[in-house]
């Protein structure tokens, strides 16, 4: 019912096409990044026993000795194709299950033939026969017997009890196993359910996306000015903009120039004006000095001398002396770029709008969500069922525990009995005592273990019987079902051509599609599926709606690209620097600044503004007017010389200054001024080579930058396109949980939880039952040494002839 169920799963999710959720991560360069819900799952997809887990193992070696033969796929053909014949073909079905015949036939023969034997045995015993007789012969090697009956009966009932143990595990292992039913099943069908529920929200993701990726592009194209109108802008930089760099630093230089000539120019004004303020100034105090010694009391020595010191130091005071507009142009790029794209951006999008109706039409093309209503309702109805049967199941499922716990506490009593026996005969042995006088425990000793052989001949049979029919069960499931299905031969049975209907080659390609000659098998189906692939490339439905032809990319993209095509952008009015500019660097390259003859002007502001040190020249007239006589002339003189101070201190110490700095000015002009006309060549040159690569060359570097824009749009829905066709074919419907509740069926319910258990059962049963027979002979044996006799052997002292004594 479980493999039924599972094919039939797998068969209606043919037709309904559902989804799974393990992640689908795209990444595009442009970070556009995509990943489908994904979907969590409680039943794992593999099965592992534990450390009980190698006695399975061991048991499956066991039945490939027992039943070497491969898996008989002819015969399973023909017994599928109704060609099967009993009578003819017989042979091979011995031949093939010869090593299960010969072991079920010698289990036959030990339930018949030990009650027979153990009837029989107790007549004879009855009969004072076989060893019935409650009288011990004497011999030389009894006590070797003895020890050596006793050590093989222990060996014995030790390899029992291993197999008793087997049989308590295995009993127990199938009972836990049965119980954790209820949740495997419900796991199962709770993840059907998630990969039922969670389509739509695949669907809804997938569409969802395409917004996100409009979006994108819609951004970009309203950004198209500073991404195309930038690009282009960019592209024109290493031509452009070092020629309007050279002419804004030529500006510079030149404006530099202007104000340096400003400079010298205000500085030699400044200083023409203080050397006649200074001339002005001096002819005064030369005046005032002149009329000071024209006093009488120059004429009177020896101020006469003095005065003429004075008046001959007088003549010592007479004084010796247009781009912006180019920039704007080149930087106005990408608002032309925006202006002039204006109607063809808003077709774009409604293109893009059109394109994301087209994908919403093919999802609902594609025969995903109008089955799965219908589905559910089959899924339902099969747990239904299911969880109706399981307490059916669970109840004979006691029973069974029940009589497997019964046969298992039958052979522990048994070889309690001879435990006990051996316990009670070893330690209550008397060396010393005659047979007849043999202890008590000794004695009980030998009774349990006669009562061990006499449990052993009533029940053995029964336990041999469970074991057989066990075996055969048990040994064909894991032989015929668990062991092809593992190595997936089972479903190469199936996928035999014309097998399942003699009319269609491959039967699962025909049930989809009703095209019986697509290769499609259920060994595929099912590795696939195991891999976790989506149900799309797994039943290959591209047979029956072929997403590659409604996803064509060039489609949807085609008309995107004509739009891109047929996109003009015009920047030939371009000018990089206009006729005004152009004709202010030639009047400024004409203008003989180069020919200015800065070494004059240099030696000229030089000099010192006159030969006389005024300040000294005071310092000695007030020494002289010192030494005139008190009077008039003594206090003009000394007047006059602090009047010359000031005049030094007011108009010849400024005046040094501002020829000092006449003097850098002048030299920084003739440092910036060198080279100027040859500059303003070489920018002219480089000026018509960049405005003639403008417009010979700027339509080629437009086409260029704008098929990269244009790539960079359709990039977007190509990715997106790409994704959706790959999440479609890959990962949507990815029918992982169809193949694990197919495992969980199969491998899983019927072989892991069922036929392990009950093969490691009969194993350690069937072990246990057949070492009964050694250990039976051995008891009996080992009883005459235990037993207290009736009568015994004695000897006379003189002829040594054994006699009986009663």
């Amino acid at each position: 019912m479980a493999l039924t169920l599972c094919f039939l799963l797998l068969l209606g999710l043919c037709g309904t096409t559902v989804s799974e959720g393990l992640p689908s991560p795209t990444k595009s360069p442009d970070v556009l990044e995509f990943e489908l819900p994904a979907m969590n799952y409680e039943t794992k997809d593999s099965y592992d026993a534990g450390p009980i887990g190698g006695l399975f193992q061991m048991v499956r070696v066991f039945l490939h000795v027992v039943q070497p033969n491969p898996f008989p796929e002819d015969t399973l053909r023909k017994i599928l194709q109704e060609k099967f014949d009993i009578s003819a073909d017989y042979e091979k079905i011995i031949s093939y299950e010869i090593g299960i015949i010969i072991c079920a036939v010698l289990g036959l023969l030990f339930i018949i033939l030990m009650p027979l034997v153990g009837f029989c045995f107790g007549l004879c015993r009855c009969c004072n026969k076989c060893g019935g007789e409650m009288h011990q012969r004497q011999k030389k090697n009894g006590t070797c017997l003895r020890k050596y009956f006793a050590v093989s009966l222990l060996v014995i009932c030790i390899l029992i009890s291993i197999g008793i143990v087997y049989g308590f595990v295995a009993n127990h292992h199938l009972k836990t196993r049965m119980e954790r039913t209820r949740n495997l099943t419900d796991s199962n069908f709770k993840d059907l359910r998630t990969l039922l529920h969670g389509t739509p929200a695949q669907i809804d993701y997938i569409l969802g996306q395409y917004t996100t990726t409009k979006e994108r592009a819609f951004s970009d194209l309203d950004n198209i000015k500073s991404l195309l109108g930038s690009g282009i802008h960019e592209q024109l930089k290493p031509k452009v903009v070092p020629v309007l760099e050279d002419i804004k630093a030529m500006a510079e230089a030149i404006k530099e120039t202007k104000e340096a000539l400003l400079n010298v120019n205000s500085t030699l004004d400044q200083l023409k004006k203080s050397t006649a303020q200074l001339n002005t100034s001096l002819s005064k105090v030369k005046g005032d000095l002149e009329q000071s010694l024209n006093d009488p009391v120059c004429t009177v020595p020896p101020a006469a001398a003095t005065c003429n010191d004075i008046r001959t130091s007088l003549s010592q005071l007479d004084y010796n002396n247009n781009l912006g507009q180019g920039y704007k142009s080149f930087n106005d790029i990408p608002e032309m770029v925006q202006n002039q794209t204006t109607d063809l951006i808003s077709g774009i999008k409604s293109t893009l709008n059109s394109i994301g109706s087209n994908i919403g039409n093919i999802s609902k093309q594609i025969p995903i969500q109008d089955k799965l209503s219908n589905f559910m309702d089959y899924i339902n109805s099969t747990e239904t069922y299911i969880h109706r049967s399981l307490p059916t199941l669970e109840e004979y499922d006691s029973y069974r525990w029940l009589g497997g716990l019964v046969a298992c506490c039958l052979l522990t009593l048994i070889v309690i009995f001879f435990y006990l026996g051996l316990l009670c005969g070893t330690f209550g042995y008397d060396q010393n005592a005659t047979p007849t006088r043999r202890g008590c425990i000794s004695n009980t000793g030998g009774v349990f273990l006669m009562v061990g052989v006499g449990v052993s001949f009533l029940f053995c049979w029964i336990l041999m019987a469970i074991v057989v029919v066990t075996f055969v069960v048990g040994g064909n499931v894991e032989k015929l079902v668990c062991e092809p299905y593992q190595n997936r031969k089972l479903f190469q049975v199936l996928d035999t051509p014309y097998l399942l209907n003699e009319n269609w080659k491959f039967y699962l390609s025909g049930m989809v599609f009703n095209k019986p000659d697509i290769n499609l098998t259920f060994e595929q189906v099912y590795r696939d599926c195991k891999e976790n692939k989506g149900i799309y490339a797994t039943l290959k439905l591209e047979n029956s709606y072929n997403i590659s032809e409604h996803l064509n990319i060039q489609d949807y993209t085609g008309n995107i690209i004509n739009d891109f095509e047929n996109m003009q952008v015009n920047i030939d009015n371009v000018v990089l620097l206009d006729e005004a500019g152009r004709k202010h660097l030639l009047d400024f390259n004409s203008s003989g600044i180069d020919k200015i003859d800065y070494d004059a002007y240099l030696a000229a502001v030089n000099k010192t503004p006159g030969e006389l040190n005024l300040s000294l020249f005071a310092d000695n007239l007030e020494a002289k007017a010192n030494d005139l006589p008190q009077g008039n002339l003594k206090q003009s003189l000394k007047s006059t010389a602090e009047t010359i101070r000031t005049i030094y201190h007011d108009q010849v110490i400024p005046l040094e200054q501002s020829m000092n700095t006449a003097y850098k000015t002048i030299q920084e002009l003739k440092h910036n001024s060198s080279g100027l006309p040859a500059r303003v060549t070489n920018i002219l040159s480089s000026l018509d080579s960049a405005q003639d690569f403008l417009i010979k060359h700027v339509s080629s570097v437009i086409v260029q930058e704008m098929k990269k824009y244009g790539n960079t749009i359709i990039g977007y829905f190509e990715h997106y396109l790409q994704w959706v066709k790959i999440s479609i074919t890959e990962h949507m419907a990815a029918c992982k949980p169809v193949a694990t509740a197919l495992d969980s069926a199969v491998d899983v319910f019927l072989c892991s939880y069922i036929t392990d258990p009950v093969n490691l059962f009969w194993f350690g049963i069937g072990k246990a039952t057949i070492f009964l027979l050694p250990a039976i002979i051995f008891a009996v044996k080992l009883a005459k040494y235990y037993r207290r006799m009736d009568s015994e052997d004695v000897y006379d002292d003189v002829e040594t002839i054994p006699a009986k004594n009663f």
